[in-house]
């Protein structure tokens, strides 16, 4: 089977919009062994002779989103003179609102994510939240603005979810006994890990109803108050030896919670 041409995305800016619609053009395709190399900040026609020259060694494809028509142009000149295959994505759409609005475009690089800064900000925030949600990637957790860790239904989601929103970079990790935390929850700054605590009894009621949604049977260790206080024992294990400061969540809102979590961590890094 014939070895598919790779596609490079050349962008003045991170790459972000001709990524997403080469992907979205991919996903019709049975195939998933296309190779895409994203080259972002393309700002010197040198850095354009390099992307087509690759381009060229391995037949592969471009395609650009470049708004700089000076740029522009050369790229397609030199990719036609090397016979390489260039989709502008960019260029038609400018023509057109050039004729229609009567007015030239301000041709900068980013100028959507400057304009939508607050915007993008929290769906990576959003983004971050998700994928690191109940422990997962903790070897990303230095990227996190803010890690709360604690153990089952302190109401570590919702309010990293909350605070995602508001364009804060969340991971949460859970404690359990007998189970170790990543090492990397004790690597990275303490200021940063909020522990999270609630009183048994509110603890007890959450589990209970989380599980009868789960089909637990009542009396197992999960709702168990003695099992409970054992592990909130181990928790505050933890919260001791990493020097984290710690929230009771008992009977406040995702908002209040969230007000703490944000006051304790820009007191500390602004």
């Amino acid at each position: 089977m014939q070895t598919p041409p790779a596609i490079y995305i050349v962008s003045g800016s991170t790459g972000a919009s001709g990524t997403q619609l080469v992907r979205t053009a991919l996903a019709q395709f049975s195939t998933d062994d296309v190779i895409v190399h994203i080259v972002p900040q393309v700002r010197t026609t040198a850095q354009m002779d390099r992307v087509v020259a690759r381009a060229a060694a391995d037949k592969g494809i471009i395609v650009h989103t470049l708004v700089d028509q000076q740029l522009r142009g050369y790229l397609i000149e030199e990719a036609e003179s090397r016979r390489v295959t260039a989709v502008d994505l960019m260029g038609g759409l400018l023509d057109q609102l050039v004729a229609r609005l009567n007015q030239q475009p301000l041709s900068q690089p980013g100028r959507y994510r400057v304009l939508h800064e607050q915007d993008l900000k929290r769906i990576d925030a959003i983004r971050y939240a998700v994928e690191h949600d109940d422990g997962k990637r903790a070897y990303e957790l230095d990227k996190a603005d803010i890690v709360l860790t604690g153990i089952s239904r302190v109401g570590k989601t919702p309010i990293g979810v909350y605070l995602a929103t508001m364009g804060w970079k969340v991971a949460n990790v859970p404690l359990a006994r007998n189970v170790n935390p990543p090492g990397q929850l004790f690597e990275i700054h303490r200021g940063r890990v909020i522990g999270l605590t609630a009183e048994l009894d509110r603890l007890v009621m959450y589990r209970q109803h989380r599980g009868r949604d789960l089909g637990l049977k009542a009396g197992t260790s999960y709702t168990d108050p003695k099992a409970l206080v054992m592990e909130m024992e181990y928790a505050y294990e933890i919260f001791r030896k990493g020097h984290f400061s710690t929230i009771d969540t008992t009977d406040r809102s995702i908002e209040e919670n969230a007000d703490e979590i944000i006051t304790l961590i820009t007191r500390r890094f602004g």
